[in-house]
């Protein structure tokens, strides 16, 4: 009830004076106590929803105010083993207390990864870096790009005004537009492969006069920055599949919320808004960029929501969903990047056509991320159905050094042994049946002499830290499987196996989003499948 009243207040001045923006900015200027208490005030909300709020994120908390440099954390880079390097050159021209972290920054395809001055950077060598910090330009986050099938996602657009002329087609059948998005069986794209259609079909039905598109742009899974790549490479196509499921449900108004580490994205996709109004292509349409401020949690889609709106982005506990109640407690379309960025080609070439690429149940095209460890990490589309070994050879080149396994779909998604790869097709069935999970299709890459003791370790302590706190399962049973690997590893200490198997069902069990629920599933994959690497560390019980 309390967040529910926060919501109206919060929802008064809606998107143009948003507080979730007014915290973060003044958090960027450090500004004093009372400030945040003014904001407070003219919100009508009490100071500890602000400061709760201003307390979550990496970027806004007061202790990481001061940083001016972030380090990439992200598991790609800590794989490739490059970040302890950079972070020493870069105390060279930093005090340690101004380096901060970032969970990924997307150059998972090069490591060697930092932001710095609204920017991202890789830097191989101290030179590369001394130049990168005193002269501040924009560097090209450049990696392959390639595709099996017929281009959707990458194919490029030739007229701007041409491509959204197709929404004057379907602007007044809404009924067809859903009919051709469930004869091609699109399912979400975020790594749940929920059926997009259902979405629309849900919104629609509600009778609010008010309702919004939200795009989940927040892509956190350290390994994947296929979102990145759309925004980045293909912005029309995502603002094009968010304009036009508006158009479909009655809604005037799209939010993207992208991921703060993006700053690259967050100007693109800026300057293609910008063209959309210059050239009055959508109508009084209105798109809201919501930057964000550093936190793995808010890609879960209702804590996503609550940030918007100024929140805590704690995952909220559903029934009722986002289709019913959403933003600002009004009925919401919510997917994520790659899945509206699929619905301008399935709307000019047909359901059909779609359905036809892929499998029965996993139809079109996948965006797949490689990461730096193979001869030609970058971003591919792969018509779903492709075995796993054809993409990693072909498309990937093989690898730079020995690999023993993968995590795909990002720090939720399995642990993959090197010779399972030979089982396995992309699309969800395959993986799913498996004991793996498709998710973004990251793929990143854990070298043979990397324990994977220490991997487990990093997936705990990276739920600890991202978790929201809301439920027990996620917020200490992470901390407390943390803290028990830790101790494995630096003592005689060995973990009790059916205690530990009782913490991986209870977080499995007991935690309200994916994080916490999800965890478990990467840490069982790695018990069955590195169970000799991983026995000295267990009781045999």
């Amino acid at each position: 009830m309390a967040n529910k009243n926060i919501r109206a207040l919060s929802s008064r001045k809606e998107l143009n004076d948003n507080l979730f923006e007014n915290i973060a900015g003044l958090s960027q200027k450090n500004v004093s106590k009372e400030d945040f208490q003014e904001l407070a005030k003219r919100f009508m909300i009490d100071d500890s929803v602000v400061v709760g709020a201003a307390s979550f994120y990496d970027f806004t908390r007061e202790e990481n105010r001061n940083k001016k440099i972030h380090v990439c954390s992200g598991t790609a880079c800590m794989m490739a083993n490059t970040q302890s390097k950079l972070k020493k050159n870069i105390e060279n021209y930093f005090d340690k207390s101004e380096i901060g972290h970032a969970a990924c920054v997307g150059r998972c395809h090069s490591s060697n990864a930092f932001m710095f001055d609204s920017k991202t950077y890789s830097a191989t060598n101290e030179k590369e870096l001394s130049s990168i910090i005193s002269d501040k330009k924009h560097q090209e986050n450049n990696y392959n790009i390639g595709c099996n099938t017929t281009p959707i996602l990458t194919s490029k657009i030739e007229n701007i005004s041409n491509f959204y002329s197709l929404a004057e087609k379907f602007k007044e059948k809404p009924q067809q537009v859903i009919q051709e998005l469930k004869t091609s069986n699109l399912r979400g794209r975020g790594g749940a492969g929920f059926p997009f259609w259902f979405k629309l079909d849900a919104v629609i039905k509600e009778s609010n006069p008010k309702k919004y598109i939200v795009c989940n742009a927040d892509e956190g899974d350290p390994g994947a920055y296929s979102d990145m790549y759309l925004m980045e490479h293909q912005a029309h196509k995502v603002l094009f599949g968010m304009y036009l499921s508006g158009l479909t449900v009655s809604a005037n108004t799209g939010v993207l919320y992208i991921r703060g580490e993006y700053p690259d994205s967050i100007k693109i996709v800026g300057e293609a808004i910008n063209e959309l109004k210059e050239k009055n292509l959508i109508g009084d349409f209105k798109f809201k960029i919501i930057r964000g401020q550093g936190s793995y949690v808010c890609g879960e889609e209702t804590a996503l929501l609550n940030s918007i709106e100024g929140l805590r982005p704690e995952v909220r506990v559903r029934p009722p969903y986002p289709a019913q109640y959403g933003l600002y407690g009004k009925p919401t379309v919510l997917s994520n990047v790659e899945t509206f960025a699929n619905i301008h080609w399935i709307l000019e070439n047909g359901g059909e056509a779609f359905a036809k690429l892929g499998t029965k149940q996993s139809t079109g095209t996948k965006l797949v991320s490689l990461d730096s460890f193979f001869n030609k990490p970058g971003m591919y589309e792969i018509e779903m159905g492709t075995d796993l070994h054809t993409i990693f050879s072909e498309f990937g080149g093989g690898f730079k050094s020995k690999i023993k396994g993968f995590q795909i779909g990002g720090p939720l998604g399995g642990i993959v042994p090197m010779h399972k790869i030979a089982d396995l097709t992309l699309d969800f069935e395959s993986l799913n049946s498996n004991g793996f999970l498709l998710g973004h299709a990251s793929v990143v890459s854990i070298p043979t002499d990397f324990p994977m003791v220490k991997f487990l370790e990093h997936l705990m302590e990276f739920t600890s830290d991202e978790s929201c706190g809301k439920c027990y399962p996620c917020r200490i049973g992470s901390f407390r499987g943390m803290e028990m690997l830790q101790k494995a590893q630096t003592s005689s200490y060995k973990i009790d196996r059916q205690l530990f198997d009782d913490l991986l069902e209870t977080l499995e069990i007991g935690s309200l989003c994916a994080l916490g629920g999800g965890v478990p599933l990467p840490i069982k994959n790695a018990l069955q499948y590195f169970e000799e690497e991983l026995k000295h560390y267990f009781t045999s019980n």
